[in-house]
């Protein structure tokens, strides 16, 4: 298997699993790279029993849970506005990227809102498009946890958004 090829195919599925995963931002790029290099010195094993996005969502899964379990023991101050998003060009474009930015920014509060289990499957089926199938075999439950899963992530979606200051503001407004 050409790993290169692997890298290129996989490398932004990776990046979004493992900030959806909680990963703080300044830490995305070396949580990336240790996924990378733990499934270069393992790809010889990889017996294709699974895919290799799922083969590779368990290792992200496994360094996530990695650094969530050392955070307590770092002396860091996290601030959950960081990011990374790239500035616009022009000054036209100011309103139009501070809005979208604003907009992502309150969808990913959202869906990080919810339990780690009802995340995940709700990232893999909603954004990521996997099958219900493919993210019992990758969480390793059975597809009616999943749907179960699916079902009450997207009931909490609905929720958090009713519950959303700037939603309540404008329901005021129309009143």
């Amino acid at each position: 298997m050409d790993f290169r090829a692997i890298y290129d195919e996989h490398v932004g599925f990776v990046f979004r699993t493992l900030n959806r995963f909680g990963v703080p931002e300044r830490m995305l790029p070396d949580a990336v790279q240790e996924v990378f290099t733990v499934a270069f010195r393992s790809l010889d094993r990889f017996e294709g029993r699974s895919t290799m996005r799922t083969w590779l969502f368990g290792i992200a899964r496994r360094i996530a849970s990695d650094l969530r379990r050392s955070a307590p023991s770092r002396l860091e101050v996290l601030d959950e506005h960081e990011t990374t998003r790239d500035v616009p060009d022009s000054k036209s474009d100011l309103a139009v990227w501070g809005e979208r930015n604003e907009a992502l920014a309150r969808a990913e509060a959202i869906v990080r809102a919810l339990p780690d289990e009802q995340r995940i499957v709700f990232a893999l089926f909603e954004i990521e498009e996997w099958t219900g199938a493919e993210i019992a075999e990758a969480t390793d439950v059975p597809i009616a946890t999943v749907h179960s899963r699916l079902r009450l992530a997207r009931e909490g979606v609905k929720r958090l958004l009713a519950a959303a200051p700037e939603n309540n503001a404008r329901a005021e407004v129309a009143s």
